[in-house]
């Protein structure tokens, strides 16, 4: 299999055993969280190979994340230790409904520390496609001039780029940077995975179409964008767009994690040589499979399990016409 290299902050996540407002739970679980990470574990089950690039605090929580990749099968050789500085870690609450409560603890973590010097070796020959997300932008400016030195280095090696701006606000300085950062990024991808309502705030407008256009004209060579229930837009150079239609559910557990399942699908199924219609096929089933479960990752398929998912939707789907 082709190998993806991702980069990003790992923190150790707290998930609530019980139902609450955070400041009153007295149970957590211990678990990873980071949505590039979500990203790797997915195309780790299904069978393809990631390198990560992180950096994380020499304390207990950073020794469990660097555990918990090597659980998942997910190249180490890029992951830095920093004595000084902590790892992040957030807390999320158990809800009956709806998405559940945040809380972030992500300043001054080892990942802000990362620089060009720590990742300069890299060798771009060995990897495939770079995928990147609006997260590892908004930390600082010393961690952004690492991603786009990644992105210049990967487009002198050949190496495809995809990237979802995951859309975090609050770790922004200004809207008006934000966009004009994510943006940027944005032309120099191949592939461009916003959700609607991230793509109306980056570009002004809600129409796929008007979106699509925006994004193409700056360079990319594809557009998948997420569009809820009704699945996803997919908008090629030189082709006709078209709509595909997303996978029904019949009740919403939890999105957290939804778009990075969109993301795995159809990074994966892009190296593997599917069209990006198919592509986004494959994102929206497992999307759909991310939003039936609660957690950021632990339901991610293999791939024996997509398959069969895929295969019993489509079968329901004709027996209930």
């Amino acid at each position: 299999m082709k190998k993806v290299l991702l980069i990003g902050e790992a923190m150790g996540l707290f998930k609530a055993e019980e139902y609450g407002d955070l400041k009153n739970v007295k149970a957590f679980t211990k678990s990873l969280a980071g949505a590039e990470f979500n990203v790797g574990i997915g195309l780790s089950r299904l069978n393809h190979t990631v390198e990560m690039i992180t950096k994380l605090g020499k304390d207990p929580v950073g020794e469990y994340i660097y555990d918990q990749l090597k659980n998942e099968n997910i190249g180490s050789r890029y992951v830095i230790f920093d004595s000084d500085t902590p790892t992040g870690i957030m807390l999320k609450n158990k809800v009956k409904n709806g998405d559940p409560d945040t809380a972030y603890y992500r300043k001054c973590t080892a990942f802000g520390t990362l620089t060009i010097e720590d990742i300069e070796a890299i060798d771009f020959s060995t990897i495939d496609l770079l995928h990147i997300t609006g997260i590892p932008l908004a930390i600082n400016t010393t961690v952004r001039e690492v991603v786009f030195y990644l992105v210049d280095k990967a487009k002198q090696s050949n190496v495809k780029i995809s990237f979802d701006p995951n859309l975090r606000p609050a770790l922004w300085k200004s809207k008006e940077e934000m966009i004009e950062i994510l943006n940027k990024m944005a032309g120099h991808a191949d592939v461009v995975l916003p959700g609607i309502s991230e793509g109306a705030l980056l570009t002004g407008s809600s129409d796929p179409e008007e979106i699509a256009k925006f994004y193409l004209d700056r360079g990319a060579q594809c557009i998948i964008i997420k569009t809820g229930s009704t699945g996803a837009f997919v908008a090629e150079k030189n082709k006709q767009a078209i709509q595909v239609p997303g996978f029904a559910v019949e009740k919403i557990v939890d999105t957290v994690g939804a778009g990075d399942g969109f993301a795995v699908g159809v990074i994966s199924a892009y190296l593997e040589g599917a069209s990006w219609q198919d592509a986004a096929i494959r994102a929206n089933a497992i999307g759909s499979i991310q939003i039936q479960h609660a957690g950021d990752n632990e339901n991610l398929p293999t791939q024996k399990e997509l398959t069969a998912y895929i295969k019993q939707y489509n079968q329901d789907q004709i027996e209930s016409n």
